[in-house]
């Protein structure tokens, strides 16, 4: 769930509509353990989903070779 405390540096796709109201934010946590924290930008206070750094780069690797991309 939400931790109001969590310490992260929140980012929004410059792609994403309605200037990110309703997008994904994702950001590093900012302490120090390399983790990566992924929430609704329209429900801030809402569940944020934590990946580590390798979960995230195989993730990434993923969307860059096209694994993803579901409306082709």
């Amino acid at each position: 769930m939400a931790n109001p405390d969590l310490p992260v540096a929140w980012h929004i796709s410059s792609f994403s509509p309605s200037g990110g109201s309703n997008c994904v934010e994702a950001g590093p946590v900012l302490d120090g353990t390399g983790r990566i924290a992924v929430r609704h930008s329209h429900h801030p206070d809402g569940p944020v989903i934590m990946y580590t750094r390798a979960e995230w780069d195989a993730f990434l690797a993923g969307v860059r070779n096209g694994e993803f991309d579901f409306n082709a």
